[in-house]
């Protein structure tokens, strides 16, 4: 029992089980299937079972209606139909709606810990601490050929999360639409604020976007008149998401809180939409779309350009292509605000 005082060693590996004073520590809790990671305002919970965070609890809100996944369609433009990009590349659909889990792993302070899951989790004594905690999860896409996508989330003391996604291509896919991270939150934001291009920008329709710090109202989506892909923004160095959190009785208002994701090595490209591509594409008028409930962000380290140069329907030129035999990494960071 004295190895208990300061820490516990588990398979030759110790934790912390002393706890620092003020915040520069993460409090973890090693559950059946799932690790809790918590600090003052904030507490996560990732699944080892659905393969993402299940939780992102912050400041007495919850963020996620889904665990967040690789995300590879966007949904098709006139111009992709024109072109039949979907007739070369609608695996991705596919493979954007269902991924396969191939395992998981979880670092402390650098160290990987062996079995966190039951049974090995009984080991642990819940009163464990960390300055870093890193969980990396594998997936297999249901293409043909298969591709393996690795995903880390590294939770700091501050709460701040840095999220890197690495896609590892294979010989043989077609062209991909995009690649990101999707997140789905409970309900639909009040709007967003970003710093990066003006208006609707794409890899090839960006030279008119002016930089600058932009705010918009809502979740538009552009009234086309078939609904299709619509609302990116690229080269972003952050982004805000605002939702209603209570009603202040005294002023009769409702109060709003944030959550902030912010570019790491280099900006990033984002849609925040009420809609997933699966929705917008499934839908031939405005009408079909389903009321409005939850927000629906892609965090995006690659996106296919729209082409229409010569003629609506005319191919994308290669630059602004993305190649599904290749490899693409990206991070970004969520920040708690």
């Amino acid at each position: 029992m004295e190895n208990m005082a300061n820490n516990l060693k588990i398979n030759n590996l110790k934790l912390n089980t002393e706890k620092s004073t003020g915040n520069d520590c993460l409090r973890l809790a090693f559950g059946d299937w799932s690790l809790g990671v918590g600090g003052e305002d904030f507490h996560y919970i990732f699944s080892y079972t659905t393969a993402g965070p299940d939780s992102l609890y912050v400041r007495g809100k919850e963020w996620l209606y889904r665990t967040p996944k690789p995300t590879f369609w966007r949904a098709l433009t006139d111009n992709d139909r024109g072109n039949r990009f979907h007739l070369r590349s609608g695996m991705w659909l596919s493979a954007d709606m269902f991924i396969k889990n191939e395992g998981y792993k979880v670092c402390v302070d650098g160290k990987e810990i062996p079995c966190p899951g039951a049974p090995g989790n009984n080991d642990f004594s819940q009163e464990e601490y960390a300055e870093r905690v890193s969980i990396i999860y594998t997936y297999e896409t249901i293409t043909v050929p298969a591709a393996r996508v690795e995903v880390t989330y590294e939770v700091a003391t501050d709460g701040g999360i840095t999220v890197t996604a690495h896609y590892m291509g294979e010989k043989g896919l077609p062209e991909l639409p995009v690649f990101g991270m999707r997140f789905i939150m409970p309900t639909a934001a009040e709007g967003y604020r970003y710093e990066g291009l003006s208006g609707e920008t794409y890899p090839d329709r960006k030279a008119g976007g002016e930089k600058g710090v932009y705010e918009v109202e809502g979740l538009p989506v552009t009234p086309y008149m078939v609904p299709q892909e619509c609302g990116m923004h690229v080269d972003t160095k952050w982004l805000e998401i605002d939702r209603k959190s209570e009603l202040d009785n005294r002023n009769k208002e409702w109060r709003t809180t944030a959550l902030r994701f912010e570019q790491t090595d280099a900006p990033f490209a984002f849609s925040c939409l009420p809609y997933t591509a699966e929705e917008l594409e499934n839908a031939t008028h405005h009408e079909e779309l389903p009321p409005v409930r939850r927000t629906v962000l892609c965090v995006c380290g690659a996106v296919r350009g729209v082409g229409g140069i010569d003629s609506w329907g005319a191919d994308v030129e290669e630059e602004y292509r993305i190649d599904g035999e290749g490899e693409i990494e990206f991070s970004f960071r969520i920040v708690p605000v």
